[in-house]
């Protein structure tokens, strides 16, 4: 896996906590990790993406949208969830400066899986292009956990560069969080 310790990680993440105290900033700021690649060739070896669950939330302020019938609405609202009905999102009627307002508005979509073949069809590729389609949520699965596991879930893919970076925290978490976090990524 790695071939760094514990220690030498600890270490790090107690000096980025204490940078961060010393110059204080106006915003929340965040942990990031960044991988870089040997031996590694973008334009010949096969480019890669993915996602990695995370065990620590890694942003707090994390907006997240169901679009969902009946059911999921109702539980969103219970739960504090932004949510849209089929019938909002056809009222943006495919317009492209509304599809991309409303992906840049929240962090990630979770959709009922009965509308997931319908949303395309309703919006266009616009969630899609933003990389932003929605997650896919089942009646028998309990909201509370896929939204959880949705806000843990963070993405990396391989472009161009052989660098991959990561959201792994935010900088007021407790010291382990983050490394945890490290470990798991």
């Amino acid at each position: 896996m790695s071939k760094i310790n514990k220690e030498f990680l600890l270490e790090s993440i107690s000096e980025i906590k204490k940078g961060s105290e010393e110059k204080k900033r106006k915003f929340l700021e965040t942990i990031e990790l960044q991988i870089a690649l040997k031996n590694y060739d973008p334009s010949r070896d096969k480019r890669f993406s993915g996602t990695v669950k995370l065990r620590h939330i890694p942003k707090h302020s994390f907006k997240l949208c169901v679009i969902g019938d009946e059911k999921h609405l109702d539980q969103a609202k219970s739960l504090k969830i932004d949510c849209r009905s089929v019938e909002d999102l056809k009222k943006l009627n495919k317009n492209k400066k509304l599809v991309k307002k409303l992906a840049r508005s929240y962090d990630a979509f979770i959709a009922s899986d009965g509308l997931i073949k319908q949303i395309p069809r309703i919006l266009g590729p616009g969630l899609n292009k933003a990389g932003k389609f929605p997650t896919s949520l089942s009646h028998q699965e309990a909201m509370e956990d896929k939204v959880e596991t949705v806000k843990r879930t963070i993405k990396f893919q391989m472009k161009k560069v052989l660098c991959l970076a990561v959201a792994i925290g935010p900088v007021n978490m407790d010291e382990d969080e983050p490394l945890a976090n490290i470990m798991i990524a």
